[in-house]
């Protein structure tokens, strides 16, 4: 199963690392990045766009015309569309999730900033983000750009994950510890 994972990562970068370049030479980075965000949320809210573009049951032609309809309604750039028409008619359209996700990761990396993915147990304020932010970018001397998600299980503190590191300094991650050292105790 890894070996699976790791060549698909390899297709999806392979993908967005040539689309990458074209929109660097091309100098429309912003404006792509803005359609890419805007598509890969289009597909975390249908779950009937999801499943579509998932499913082997569909032919190439059949998500062509569907990403065509797609990429029209939604003005997405020219580059855009082409891109995502590329991506079906090679039948990867099931790829795009990933292909979006090193994409952004090249772009981070080509502004200098690093990407954190921040959970906690209830939403963050301005203050506490910006905070946050600037412990971060003080300890990983980059720019920083959080991703914020909530997780009421935690029941306080945070995750916080850059890259393959993790942080947890959570309510729940303390208890369950407490729960280990009181077991061993006994």
């Amino acid at each position: 199963m890894s070996s699976n994972l790791s060549k698909t990562s390899g297709i999806a970068g392979r993908y967005a690392g040539a689309f990458f370049e074209l929109c660097l030479d091309r100098g429309e980075v912003e404006r792509i990045n803005t359609d890419l965000i805007s598509f890969n949320e289009c597909i975390r809210q249908s779950m009937d766009l999801r499943d579509f573009i998932r499913s082997p049951v569909y032919s190439a032609d059949d998500q062509l015309k569907v990403i065509t309809e797609i990429a029209r309604k939604a003005g997405f750039s020219e580059l855009v569309s082409n891109f995502l028409c590329v991506v079906a008619s090679n039948n990867r359209l099931f790829l795009i999730e990933a292909i979006i996700t090193s994409w952004q990761a090249m772009l981070a990396a080509h502004l200098g900033e690093t990407k954190a993915e921040v959970s906690s147990a209830a939403p963050l304020l301005d203050s506490q983000k910006n905070a946050l932010e600037v412990s971060l970018r003080e300890a990983l001397g980059s720019k920083v750009q959080i991703e914020e998600s909530v997780d009421p299980s935690l029941l306080g503190g945070l995750v916080i994950r850059v890259g393959s590191k993790m942080i947890d300094s959570s309510l729940r991650t303390k208890l369950e510890r407490l729960q280990l050292m009181m077991k061993g105790a006994a």
